[in-house]
C-alpha cells in the first residue's frame, strides 16, 4: 500500500480554494481505498498569507460625530490704507516675522505735512486769541463790578470769550486730525506675527481702504468645521475634537469646542463649530483641510478591523485561529470607531488572539492553517522554502 502524504495548498481566494479541495477528492477517488482514508484521517492544511491575519489589540476606540473643516488663524489683520497717496517704501515681504509696531511701509506726506504744519500755527493763533479774550472778559467783570461800563459790556466780553474758546478747540481737533493723518502714512504691524501677504510695492498709489498687507498669529489658530445635524445632540462646549490635516500625514491633532452655531445650513444639513488649536510651537499653518471627529466616548478594549467581524447572522461571528486550527467564535460587539473602521469586542476574544479577516473568513471550523512567512526582501536573503506539494491555484 502507497501512503499519500496530507496535501499542502496554499489560500488565494475562495474560488480558488474550491478548485484545490476538487482537486484534492478527485485524486482521492482515483486512489485506493487505504489513500481516501488516511485523507480523511489528515484534513487538507490550507497555507494563507500574513495579509490574511489580524492580532485582536487592546487599543482605545472612540466614537463621535465625524467633521470637516479647516484650520485657520484665530487673530488675523487685513491692514489697509487709511489714506490716499503714493507709497514710497515697503519694508517687509510675505514670511516676515514683525512685531507689534513694526513699521511695513510708507505713503508720501508731503501734503499732509503742510496742512499739520498749517494746524499748529492755527493752534497758536487760537491759543493767544482765547488768552486775551479771557483777559478781557476778566477786567470787564471787573469794571462791570465798579459800575465803570454798562453790563452789556460786560456780556459782550463773555460772548466774545466763549468764541475764542471755540475757536481754540476747532483748531485743536485739527491739528489732531492733521497729526492722526500724518501718522497714518507710517503703516505698522497692529500684533505681533507673519505677514501672510503683501498687496502693495514702492511707488503704487492708494486709495482710502486699498489693501496693503495681511498678518496673521500663528500661535493662536481654529478649527472651523461642521458636522452632520442630526448628531449635535452630542455636541458641547468644551468637548475635544481630534482631527488630522491634508500637510501632516499620519499625525493627529487636537482641540476643544469653543462655539456652536445655533443654526444648521439650510443647504448641507451641517451645524458649524469652532474649535481652539494650540499652536505655541508654530509648527501648524492655516489654510489646511482638515478631517476628524468629535471624542464623545473614549476608552480602551479589544478591538478588531470591521472586515473581521461576521455581522450577517443573528450572532457576530469570528474566525480564530487557534494551534494550527480554525475555530468559529461568537462575539459581542461594543463601540463602532467609523473613522478607524474598528469595533470593539466585549466578549469571545481576547488581546492577542488571530483572526482570519478578508476571503480566508470563508474557511470551515476545524481546518488546518499555516500562515506563510513574509519574503525577506533584503539581498542575498534566502527565499522562503515552498511547501512539500504544489500548490493548488
Amino acid at each position: 500500500m502507497i501512503a499519500v502524504s496530507p496535501r499542502t495548498v496554499r489560500f488565494a481566494r475562495p474560488s480558488s480554494l474550491l478548485v484545490a479541495l476538487a482537486t484534492v477528492g478527485a485524486v482521492a477517488c482515483g486512489g485506493n481505498e487505504a489513500t481516501a482514508n488516511d485523507a480523511a484521517a489528515e484534513p487538507t492544511t490550507i497555507v494563507i498569507g500574513p495579509e490574511n491575519i489580524v492580532l485582536a489589540e487592546q487599543d482605545s476606540i472612540r466614537t463621535g460625530p465625524i467633521l470637516t473643516g479647516a484650520l485657520v488663524p484665530a487673530r488675523e489683520a487685513r491692514i489697509r490704507a487709511e489714506l490716499s497717496g503714493r507709497v514710497l517704501t515697503t519694508l517687509v515681504e510675505a514670511g516676515t516675522a514683525v512685531s507689534a509696531g513694526t513699521v511695513l511701509a510708507r505713503i508720501d506726506d508731503a501734503g499732509i505735512s503742510d496742512d499739520a504744519l498749517s494746524a499748529k500755527t492755527a493752534l497758536t493763533s487760537a491759543a493767544l486769541a482765547a488768552e486775551q479774550a479771557d483777559r478781557e472778559l476778566e477786567r470787564a467783570r471787573t469794571l462791570g463790578k465798579a459800575g465803570a461800563i454798562a453790563v452789556r459790556d460786560v456780556e459782550a466780553a463773555e460772548r466774545a470769550q466763549l468764541q475764542a474758546a471755540a475757536q481754540l478747540d476747532a483748531a485743536k481737533a485739527r491739528l489732531a486730525s492733521s497729526e492722526k493723518s500724518l501718522g497714518n502714512t507710517v503703516v505698522r504691524a497692529p500684533f505681533a506675527g507673519i505677514v501672510s501677504e503683501r498687496s502693495v510695492s514702492a511707488g503704487d498709489v492708494v486709495t482710502t481702504g486699498g489693501a496693503l498687507f495681511t498678518i496673521v498669529d500663528p500661535r493662536s489658530l481654529r478649527l472651523e468645521a461642521s458636522v452632520p445635524a442630526d448628531a449635535v445632540g452630542a455636541l458641547r462646549v468644551g468637548a475635544p475634537v481630534t482631527f488630522a490635516l491634508n500637510g501632516y500625514p499620519d499625525r493627529t491633532f487636537a482641540g476643544r469646542i469653543t462655539r456652536i452655531s445655533p443654526v444648521a445650513d439650510a443647504v448641507t444639513r451641517q451645524v458649524g463649530i469652532i474649535a481652539e488649536v494650540p499652536n505655541r510651537d508654530g509648527r501648524l499653518v492655516g489654510g489646511l483641510f482638515a478631517e476628524g471627529r468629535v471624542a464623545s466616548d473614549v476608552h480602551v478594549a479589544v478591538v478588531l478591523p470591521e472586515t473581521a467581524v461576521d455581522q450577517r447572522g443573528a450572532t457576530p461571528v469570528v474566525m480564530r485561529l487557534k494551534a494550527g486550527r480554525v475555530e468559529s467564535v461568537d462575539v459581542t460587539l461594543g463601540l463602532r470607531d467609523p473613522a478607524r473602521e474598528t469595533i470593539e469586542i466585549t466578549t469571545g476574544i481576547a488581546a492577542g488572539d488571530t483572526v482570519l479577516t478578508g476571503g480566508a473568513r470563508g474557511l470551515s471550523a476545524g481546518t488546518p492553517v499555516a500562515v506563510r512567512a513574509v519574503q525577506d526582501a533584503s539581498p542575498g536573503a534566502a527565499p522562503t522554502p515552498a511547501p512539500s506539494t504544489p500548490p493548488v491555484n
